[in-house]
């Protein structure tokens, strides 16, 4: 793995050089090509100047921000690198917090933080401070130039960074309209209960994959051979509040039996 960063972790007075590593893979889901409908050609995107109709070829793009309209600051590299260093070099710890006082909404993307050598040593003391803790590391810093919000949080050896979200980056929902559980009766939110505990284990990742990707790959295998796709579940139909207490009862004993 290539790292995406590189700089430290400010703890205290303490530094601690780390590279960051993307935590995920990306997806492997099926690529669908855009296609011209007529003779199935593929559709292909361009940089295209607007002044002059031409393409730009990547070596001659340069970043700029239009502060009026048409007239643009260019920002060069060395511009970018110019803006306050510790920020754009260091994830700088804040505070700790407590793993279930943030709102879920917030966490965005894992990386892994790898120490540099040298930093081995003031790694593991933060590792093992945060795991006797019991606590999450909140650290702002910049990559991309962008500021981020994160957590460092231990997972096994590893310290994991949990890139989040800033406030102004959610939307509160203030305009949806949600119903109040008021609605609801003892005796439905009693069987609800139960169907909750019953379906109540532990959390394994393997026990999960996707699915639809592997349904569309065997639609298009079907099509190649000139066959007719194989049929899948219809869309399920939307429980009426009549019929809520039986679909609840209907599930548990469905569950029970799996």
């Amino acid at each position: 793995m290539r790292p995406i960063w590189t700089g430290s972790i400010s703890f205290g007075l303490v530094n601690i050089p780390v590279r960051m590593y993307s935590g995920v893979n990306p997806r492997q889901g099926l690529d669908l090509d855009m296609l011209h409908k007529d003779d199935h050609a593929p559709i292909r995107y361009a940089r295209i100047c607007r002044k002059d109709g031409k393409e730009v070829p990547w070596d001659e793009i340069v970043k700029g921000y239009e502060y009026r309209e048409g007239d643009y600051v260019v920002l060069t590299k060395k511009d970018l690198e110019k803006i306050d260093a510790h920020k754009t070099q260091t994830l700088d710890i804040q505070q700790f917090v407590e793993e279930g006082g943030i709102d879920v909404r917030y966490f965005e993307k894992p990386y892994y933080l790898e120490p540099v050598k040298g930093g081995e040593k003031a790694y593991a003391l933060l590792h093992a401070a945060l795991e006797e803790s019991d606590k999450l590391a909140l650290t702002k810093y910049v990559v991309h130039e962008r500021e981020h919000l994160g957590v460092i949080k231990p997972v096994g050896r590893a310290l994991v960074l949990n890139q989040m979200r800033f406030p102004t980056d959610l939307r509160e929902g203030t305009d949806l309209t949600f119903p109040s559980d008021k609605e609801i009766t003892h005796k439905e939110l009693d069987v609800a209960l139960k169907l909750i505990r019953q379906e109540t284990k532990p959390f394994v990742p393997e026990d999960f994959h996707d699915s639809y990707t592997e349904e569309l790959e065997d639609m298009i295998a079907a099509k190649t051979k000139g066959k007719k796709p194989p049929k899948h579940r219809a869309a399920p139909k939307n429980t009426s509040a009549h019929d809520l207490m039986a679909a609840l009862k209907a599930s548990l004993k469905s569950d029970a039996k799996q």
